[in-house]
């Protein structure tokens, strides 16, 4: 029988979880898994119950949350046995989407049984890792105008996140027109760019910017590799157009736009960076350097997913394993 712990933050998320944890834990008891039903306290503690996981040979930690709660339990899983599962219930759920996981609404109360149902036959992959000064990351590393925008918004209350689309939009053209790019010195596996950006994106996905834009169609999640995006400009007219671009896709095409497929990542500026990670603010400082860690977490992927995720010769496992 798999064993694994179902974790959740009563306090966290647009919507109290405890009662939609508790089903979604049945769900998975159903279907032959052994489940134990854990509240987190904190951010931390979240990583300590990730960590206690792995320690106890778990074959899975269901995290209910968003990609900061992901976040979180990654640092804990990097480099273990322990698979994660997500059972969406956050913000943006950007991973629930790469997925094609339901998530958690006002309109789909059942977002996370219907989750927990899709994880019971799923496969476990493993996936590329990245690491931005020493932060884990599954997602994304944002440099510059994002991680600008993220580290004034954050963290916000419950009901903000009502709000989070609306509320993300308004602060990113806000922020904009206070953000005038940055100069960096970008060195990627010999390879050296220099120029005035308004945003560096590393992506290890194929969605960006809460999941509304199409960032890198071909990313692989176990390829070795990250994708960056250099955006070039420093005025709030620049940004505009750089963000039609992004959503409409002709920054595939654009002359005012790097692309770097990389494993190894050195960044400097004169000044002080803003960054984050999978939609968390990291510290500032005026040098990143982001290391891809192949195939460093496993995780829990559906039978049907909506974009190409994998190598064709990625391996993987059924997740219902016996012991």
């Amino acid at each position: 029988m798999p064993r694994g712990f179902l974790v959740y933050n009563p306090y966290s998320g647009r919507f109290p979880s405890g009662l939609l944890a508790e089903r979604a834990a049945n769900v998975l008891r159903q279907s032959g898994w052994d489940i134990r039903l854990l509240q987190t306290r904190s951010g931390k503690h979240m990583t300590r119950l990730a960590k206690l996981a792995a320690r106890k040979r778990m074959d899975a930690l269901f995290v209910v949350g968003g990609d900061g709660s992901i976040n979180l339990a990654v640092a804990g899983l990097v480099g273990t046995d322990t698979a994660l599962g997500v059972l969406p219930a956050g913000t943006a759920n950007v991973w629930a989407q790469e997925l094609g996981l339901p998530g958690l609404s006002w309109t789909r109360w059942l977002a996370l049984e219907e989750s927990a149902q899709r994880l019971v036959t799923a496969t476990v992959h493993s996936t590329d890792i990245g690491q931005c000064n020493n932060r884990y990351f599954l997602l994304w590393a944002g440099i510059g105008l994002d991680g600008f925008v993220v580290h004034h918004l954050e963290p916000r209350g419950r009901l903000e996140k009502y709000f989070a689309l609306v509320q993300y939009a308004a602060g990113t053209v806000w922020n904009a027109s206070l953000w005038h790019g940055m100069s960096l010195r970008v060195e990627t596996d010999g390879t050296l760019v220099s120029g005035h950006f308004i945003l560096a994106a590393v992506s290890n996905i194929h969605l960006y910017a809460g999941g509304l834009a199409m960032l890198s169609p071909d990313a692989r999640l176990d390829d070795g590799l990250m994708d960056l995006w250099l955006f070039k400009g420093e005025t709030l007219g620049d940004t505009v157009q750089r963000a039609w671009d992004l959503w409409a896709g002709r920054h595939l095409q654009s002359d005012q736009v790097h692309y770097i497929p990389f494993r190894s990542l050195t960044m400097e500026s004169d000044s002080p960076l803003y960054i984050q990670v999978d939609g968390e603010p990291v510290d500032p400082s005026p040098r990143v350097t982001i290391q891809v860690h192949p195939k460093a977490l496993r995780v829990l992927v559906p039978q049907k997913v909506p974009h190409s995720l994998f190598s064709q010769s990625s391996n993987f496992d059924h997740a219902e394993r016996s012991h």
